[in-house]
């Protein structure tokens, strides 16, 4: 058995201790008992942003967007279908940029759509520009070593 990874909650960010071997098993939420991987991504503050990178064990991928974009609109169905092939490996968080501007300012983020991948606190890459579902999963898997 392996050491548990922590997990933080997408609907209450709670963090949750859970068995590597236990991922893929629809674990619940210790504190509000929803579901910690709906398949989904899940929209955070800036606040909500900082959790979930620093505590999460498990890779999080964040599309940095803004409602008046128009690739960042085209890409959001791709990107919640990648969502539903990452999760539960991935977290998959969604930024509005307009919103959340410390956090565009802090990543430097300088064209949306951009895509970011976080590892322990630490962002692993980044591509800017639209991607369909399959070159999405593809990018975060190649990244991952996967």
């Amino acid at each position: 058995m392996s050491d548990p990874l922590h997990v933080v909650c997408p609907n209450c960010d709670a963090v949750n201790r859970l068995p590597a071997e236990r991922l893929s098993e629809a674990a619940v939420c210790g504190k509000c008992s929803q579901p910690l991987f709906a398949g989904k991504p899940t929209d955070v503050t800036s606040e909500r942003f900082n959790k979930h990178i620093s505590r999460n064990d498990i890779p999080v991928l964040v599309d940095f967007w803004a409602e008046w974009c128009g690739p960042c609109k085209m890409m959001a169905p791709a990107y919640a279908q990648a969502a539903q092939r990452l999760e539960p490996r991935v977290r998959v968080l969604k930024v509005n940029t307009e919103q959340a501007q410390d956090l565009a300012a802090r990543f430097q983020i300088r064209s949306i759509p951009t895509l970011a991948l976080f590892k322990g606190g630490r962002e692993l890459a980044r591509q800017a520009g639209a991607m369909d579902t399959g070159s999405i999963v593809a990018w975060v898997q190649s990244r991952l070593g996967a």
